[in-house]
């Protein structure tokens, strides 16, 4: 074999090899992305023009969340938000659509005491993906029923299941604690069915760990 053969053959083999791994590593890549970020990586693929984009995305918010100082809550803080939570559910029969507000908040000072940003919902649903991509979608589905509510677009029912998303989320960033009991106030007669419906599924009191969907104290069926 000749020694320009014996380049042009060398040349190929590297072409060859650094192609394998290319493809190989792009293809660890999306594992380890798919595996860490769950339905949000989905969600990123498609909304974005392409998967290499979507992941360059997803890799750009990994940056940015190993920049935030985060921190635990204290378990003094853990207790006082978790009371603040009983409070504020406790006051859903009521007032549904100003709960909702409250529950939001009250995500948002967890947040600020953690360490994360909260200027701008798409970029708080961004940091919190990194390492709560179980359950981001029910922050963004509790922001969007909270949104529609604004616009007096949302039910009752809508409501409820913006607190129970939000609930989620709630616990996830604040961590288990014991919940103190509430007594949830007894429902009012309502105008229509939906409220009817919903205050039927509100009981007096419901411990930790009953069947169906909960806010924390008050039983909500879904």
């Amino acid at each position: 074999m000749s020694t320009a053969a014996t380049v042009i053959l060398v040349v190929v083999l590297l072409a060859v090899l650094f192609a394998a791994g290319w493809f190989l590593g792009g293809l660890a890549r999306s594992r380890r992305l798919r595996n860490r970020f769950g339905p949000e990586y989905d969600r990123s693929v498609d909304s974005a023009e392409n998967r290499r984009a979507a992941e360059r995305e997803l890799a750009a918010r990994e940056k940015r969340y190993s920049q935030l100082k985060l921190r635990p809550l204290p378990d003094s803080s853990r207790a006082r938000y978790t009371e603040q939570w009983a409070s504020v559910q406790e006051r859903f029969v009521d007032d549904p659509g100003d709960t909702v507000l409250d529950a939001d908040e009250l995500i948002h000072a967890v947040m600020r005491e953690r360490g994360y940003p909260t200027d701008g919902f798409e970029q708080q649903a961004a940091d919190l993906s990194v390492e709560h991509a179980k359950v981001v979608g029910h922050y963004r589905d509790g922001y969007h029923i909270r949104t529609r509510h604004e616009r007096a677009e949302a039910t009752t029912e809508d409501l409820r299941q913006a607190l129970v998303h939000y609930r989620t989320i709630f616990r996830e960033l604040v961590g288990t604690t014991e919940p103190r009991r509430v007594e949830i106030p007894a429902a009012r007669a309502a105008t229509d069915n939906t409220d009817r419906a919903t205050e039927r599924a509100t009981e007096d009191r419901v411990a930790e760990g009953t069947t169906g969907d909960q806010v924390d104290g008050a039983r909500v069926k879904s």
